[in-house]
């Protein structure tokens, strides 16, 4: 009998350890805050936008959005799905509802789904040099996003913020293409900007080369104001 018991402490003293290592494991911090979900943040958004229907044929305009996040749900995954209200203003007085969007936190990504087209945003914790399939979440396919610049942001109001730039893409061929897309998030903020050159360049034989649009568009949205009420 006296035998048995130092084989019984030993074996207990391996469970408590067991179970000491999982409780002291430390969380990761997976720096949330480049995109902070709660309810009650708003964004709001100065947009410049520039419309090409043909050579020379373009109309320019700006305005602002403003994104809220109205509330949230839980979806069939059982994850907290954050429901982010739009509406647009041509002065920031009179506003109108544009659509609504959600965002989610998933696998260390921010999904965010507009018109039920989920893309991953943003990796946690956010670092430059991570590529990601941005497009994981749809059937169409792969598309490589890429954090490629990290440090002070620039825009005014904004400076000094530590931000990440997402490669969306970045194409130009200088003959028929342009596609240019980017992101930046700031840390403790959210989305800075969102930066979208998508044109078609003349392809005849008497313009090709001469980068002339022949159609596409230009956006940029920047923050100009966020808060929470």
């Amino acid at each position: 009998m006296h035998l048995r018991f130092p084989a019984v402490i030993f074996i207990i003293v391996l469970l408590l350890s067991s179970c000491s290592e999982k409780i002291e494991s430390p969380n990761l911090d997976l720096e949330h805050d480049y995109q902070p979900l709660v309810i009650g943040n708003f964004w709001i958004y100065q947009v410049d936008e520039t419309i090409h229907y043909g050579e020379n044929d373009s109309e320019t305009s700006r305005y602002y959005f403003m994104d809220r996040i109205r509330g949230t749900y839980v979806n069939a995954e059982n994850e907290i799905t954050f429901i982010v209200a739009r509406s647009k203003s041509p002065d920031k007085v009179a506003w109108t509802p544009e659509l609504e969007y959600t965002m989610i936190y998933r696998d260390k990504i921010l999904l965010r789904t507009i018109y039920n087209m989920p893309i991953a945003a943003l990796v946690f914790p956010p670092e430059a040099g991570r590529i990601w399939n941005g497009k994981s979440y749809q059937a169409e396919g792969d598309d490589d996003f890429e954090i490629d610049l990290s440090g002070a942001d620039s825009i005014p109001g904004f400076e000094g913020i530590s931000a990440v730039r997402v490669i969306q893409e970045d194409l130009d061929d200088r003959v028929t293409v342009r596609d240019i897309r980017y992101e930046v998030f700031g840390k403790g903020v959210g989305l800075l900007e969102s930066h979208s050159e998508v044109l078609t360049y003349c392809s005849r034989n008497d313009c090709l080369g001469d980068q002339l649009i022949s159609s596409g568009s230009e956006t940029n949205l920047k923050l100009v104001e966020y808060g929470k009420d």
